[in-house]
């Protein structure tokens, strides 16, 4: 027969155990909270810096071209969201005033590279027949990209009109996915030629005198290996990266934080950290 007593003292013993399991539950989740509180550091905390010395470059120079490659679709005509790219892109036009030009590459239409600097019979890509036969599209004469003349509504040719006649040009993009988005991507495959001309044509070098920069923002995940290989790509190009031009900001460090709480939190992060 068991006592009351004995029952009790059961109880007693069971309850202590839960209450010690929960205790070490709360206290394990605790540990996780602290954990990426301390990893949620901002890669650039002096965005403001930044965004002022990247202006006074580009002050120095006589035209600055600025390609924003980042979209945003807008449910209420009242409420406007803007890309953080593009805001910071756009700071720099108005500060800029006429020595700059701005396009939004996401307004563009800009076809597909069509992929022929890999074709079976040699690569064909930038070749004297590919040119842009138009003086008004291609007044310099440099444009040559097949895709350009075999979709007549092609746009490619509004940005290297602009192109080659900069003494800089700014590619500004957002980080998805641990890479460029889709328009910055379309974009650069679809100035191909320009590389193909002088590596692999063996002509001269028509961007040798431009200066390049890339500028992109990101939430959590890989920005800064980002834009180390977007300023290797433009030196492919032929370009002359300016390394003071090229710089991400991205909110976090932590690659594994989703949460809508720290998205909602990026927006005001952002303006306030590049002082707009």
């Amino acid at each position: 027969m068991v006592r009351p007593q004995n029952i009790i003292n059961q109880k007693v013993v069971v309850g202590e155990k839960l209450k010690n399991n929960m205790s070490n539950l709360i206290q394990e989740e605790v540990s996780k909270i602290r954990k990426m509180m301390l990893l949620e550091e901002l890669v650039h905390k002096n965005g403001a810096k930044k965004l002022k010395d990247t202006l006074d470059i580009l002050k120095n120079k006589n035209k600055v071209l600025i390609l924003s490659c980042s979209n945003r679709y807008n449910w209420d005509k009242n409420d406007i969201d803007i890309p953080k790219s593009k805001i910071i892109a756009t700071y720099l036009k108005e500060e800029l005033g006429d020595s700059c030009t701005f396009i939004d590459v996401s307004e563009l239409k800009i076809s597909s590279c069509e992929g022929n600097v890999s074709r079976k019979d040699g690569n064909s890509c930038g070749v004297k027949k590919a040119v842009l036969k138009d003086d008004k599209k291609n007044p310099s004469g440099h444009h040559r990209c097949w895709a350009s003349i075999n979709n007549k509504s092609d746009e490619l040719w509004k940005i290297s009109k602009e192109l080659f006649e900069s003494d800089v040009v700014l590619f500004f993009s957002s980080i998805r996915w641990g890479q460029t988005n889709m328009y910055y991507q379309n974009l650069i495959e679809r100035l191909t030629w320009i590389e193909n001309r002088h590596s692999s044509l063996g002509e001269k070098n028509i961007v040798g005198n431009i200066e390049t920069g890339f500028i992109c923002v990101g939430q959590n995940w890989n920005g800064e290996e980002v834009t180390k290989v977007q300023m290797k790509v433009h030196e492919f190009y032929g370009f002359k990266p300016n390394k003071k031009l090229y710089w991400n900001w991205q909110y976090s460090t932590n690659e594994s934080d989703e949460s809508q709480s720290s998205y909602k939190k990026t927006n005001k992060k952002f303006i306030d950290d590049m002082g707009l």
